[in-house]
C-alpha cells in the first residue's frame, strides 16, 4: 500500500507532506515513503519523536503548542507586512539604486575616471559660490550662519552706538551690552593698572585717562574709597566669578574654587 501511495502521488508530494508535519526529508524515496506512511492515522503527539526534523515544534493542534504557533506565525506575518509595505514606500529610491549600480557595472575605466573628474568640477563650482563676497553695505555683525544679522535686531540690541574707551587704547565697542561688560575685562583692567588706578566700582563707567585720574585725586584727599589690595583688588576664577583678594585667597585656601 506504501508504494502504491507513492505511485499515486509522487516522490515531490511525499516531501511536501512530511515537511508540513515537521518530520525529516532526509534519505532515499523508500525512507521518505516508509516514513510517512508509518504517520498513518496518528496525530503529531503520538509520531515517534524521531522522525522530526530538528527544531521543529511537535504538538497536538490545540493547548499551549497552537497557541505558540499561532503567536509565531502572526509575528512573521506582521514583520513580512511592515517590510512589504517599507519596500513600497521606498520602490522608487531602490529602483534607482539598481538603475545606478547597474549603469556603474557597465562603465569602463576611462568612463569612470571622466565621472569623477565632473563630480570633482562640481563640487569646486560649490565651493566657489560659497566663497562668493556678501552684500553687505551697513556692516551688520555676522550671525551664526555666516550672514549678516537682520536690521532690525541690530538696532533692537543698540549695535549702531559706538562707545570708545581711552583707557583701553581708545578701542570701540559697539552697544551697550558690550561696552558695560567690558569694564570687568583684560583689556579694561590692564588699562587701570599702567594708571596706577584700582578698578573698582567708584570708576565705573570712567573712560578717559583725565576723568580717572582727577576721580582718583579726588578720593585720595577726601579719604573716601581709599584703595586697599584685600578688599579692593578683584579676582577672577575659572567660572569667571569675581570676587575681591581676601575672599578669593579664603575660598583658594578651602578647595572651593
Amino acid at each position: 500500500q506504501a508504494e502504491e501511495m507513492e505511485q499515486a502521488v509522487g516522490d515531490d508530494k511525499v516531501k511536501e507532506a512530511l515537511g508540513a508535519m515537521g518530520l525529516k526529508q532526509g534519505g532515499t524515496n523508500v525512507h521518505r515513503r516508509d516514513r510517512l506512511w508509518s504517520t498513518r492515522g496518528k496525530s503529531l503527539t503520538q509520531i515517534d519523536k524521531k522522525l522530526f526534523a530538528k527544531g521543529a515544534v511537535v504538538g497536538d493542534g490545540s493547548g499551549e503548542d497552537a497557541k505558540k504557533k499561532e503567536d509565531r506565525a502572526k509575528g512573521v506575518a506582521r514583520l513580512e507586512g511592515l517590510v512589504e509595505k517599507l519596500l513600497e514606500h521606498l520602490r522608487q529610491q531602490l529602483e534607482a539604486t539598481k538603475g545606478y549600480v547597474e549603469k556603474k557595472a557597465t562603465l569602463s575605466l576611462a568612463e569612470l575616471e571622466a565621472e569623477a573628474e565632473e563630480d570633482d568640477d562640481w563640487v569646486e563650482e560649490e565651493d566657489d559660490d560659497e566663497d562668493e563676497e556678501i552684500y553687505n553695505p551697513l556692516k551688520l555683525p555676522m550671525g551664526w550662519d555666516g550672514k549678516p544679522i537682520p536690521y532690525w535686531l541690530y538696532k533692537l540690541h543698540g549695535l549702531n552706538l559706538e562707545f570708545t574707551c581711552e583707557i583701553c587704547g581708545n578701542y570701540s565697542y559697539w552697544g551697550r551690552r558690550a561696552y558695560e561688560r567690558h569694564f570687568k575685562e583684560f583689556r579694561h583692567q590692564h588699562g587701570m593698572r599702567c594708571l596706577n588706578v584700582p578698578n573698582t566700582k567708584a570708576f565705573a563707567e570712567v573712560t578717559t585717562i583725565a576723568d580717572a585720574l582727577a576721580l582718583q585725586k579726588a578720593l585720595d584727599a577726601r579719604k573716601v574709597g581709599q584703595w586697599k589690595r584685600e578688599t579692593d583688588e578683584e579676582c577672577e576664577d575659572a567660572d569667571g566669578n569675581v570676587y575681591n583678594k581676601k575672599t578669593y585667597e579664603d575660598l583658594r585656601r578651602q578647595g572651593l574654587i
